[in-house]
């Protein structure tokens, strides 16, 4: 389940809107209009860019008076409302990396903001998942329960845990709270409420980092939001292959040389599976693991010198 890191303590404070932005800026890192300053923590990658000779501001993907094609690179970092403005941000994406370099590229945002690319990765432990829309709902709803007991259904284009509804039965009163479709139905991991969830992160096909996330109480959703929290885990030899494995499928999947993205995985029948792939913006929670915005700042810095 992706999800997006709250403010952490103790982070650098945010920059002033537009800093940067224009001549000075080789590097513009983009969010959205409810985070002008940038992501919590961004900070620290503002540093680690700086302390690499490279000049950064922070850019609302959706504001006119930008000139994207003044950045030698963008990174998308907390353009958090993606998901719900996804035709307008794909768009976007389309229109700025004609006259810019846009790390991981809009054919990757756009395959990976529909999660029914989960269904595309054959060569991968994956949770099991299913696709529905209204047409089919009641008979592929009722054929996943079948199949795998409780499920969870949540939006094919979603985020940050909205939406997602746990049932056991096409007469669950909880599924009145269906946001609109199309979704997917998976089995409802269990392991999440014990051991949780992990995302590792993987920069230029190397995974180098891991946060371990459990929800809290009953939830399933691990993000602080819903009450589930956060610590640095270690990364596994088995974690590091999966998420580098899953990193290369997906470029094989969309053609294109995946700068960097984060890989979610549970624990399912005995073996890790990859839970989501996030490539769009993947969130680095600077609050937990700080060091995060090195390899970030090193990859941009090697793309910025290819030239």
């Amino acid at each position: 389940m992706a999800d997006r890191p709250g403010r952490p303590r103790g982070a650098h404070e945010a920059r002033a809107p537009g800093a940067l932005i224009g001549d000075t800026a080789q590097v513009l890192l983009v969010t959205f209009c409810l985070l002008p300053d940038g992501e919590p923590g961004g900070g620290l990658l503002d540093s680690a860019l700086a302390a690499r000779g490279i000049g950064a501001g922070w850019a609302t993907w959706d504001d006119p008076d930008v000139d994207w094609s003044t950045a030698d690179l963008l990174a998308v970092r907390s353009a958090w409302d993606y998901h719900r403005r996804s035709t307008d941000f794909l768009d976007w994406a389309r229109t700025v990396e004609r006259d810019t370099v846009l790390l991981n590229g809009a054919e990757s945002f756009a395959w990976n903001a529909d999660k029914a690319y989960l269904t595309d990765l054959d060569d991968l432990p994956v949770v099991p998942t299913r696709l529905l829309d209204d047409d089919d709902l009641v008979a592929g709803l009722r054929a996943a329960i079948d199949r795998f007991g409780t499920v969870v259904v949540k939006p094919r284009t979603g985020a940050s845990g909205l939406g997602v509804v746990i049932v056991g039965s096409t007469s669950d009163a909880r599924l009145q709270g269906l946001m609109a479709g199309p979704w997917v139905v998976q089995p409802l991991v269990e392991t999440v409420r014990t051991v949780g969830e992990a995302s590792v992160y993987v920069f230029d096909g190397r995974a180098t980092s891991q946060v371990d996330k459990l929800p809290g109480g009953e939830e399933i959703r691990v993000h602080e939001l819903y009450g589930g929290g956060s610590r640095v885990g270690v990364l596994s030899v088995e974690a590091a292959a999966l998420a580098q494995r899953a990193m290369a499928v997906a470029s094989e999947r969309v053609g294109v040389d995946l700068a960097y993205g984060r890989v979610d995985m549970m624990r399912h029948q005995g073996r890790l599976v990859v839970s989501e792939i996030e490539l769009i913006e993947p969130g680095l929670y600077l609050g937990v693991i700080p060091d995060n915005a090195e390899p970030l700042a090193e990859l941009v810095a090697e793309r910025l010198a290819r030239g």
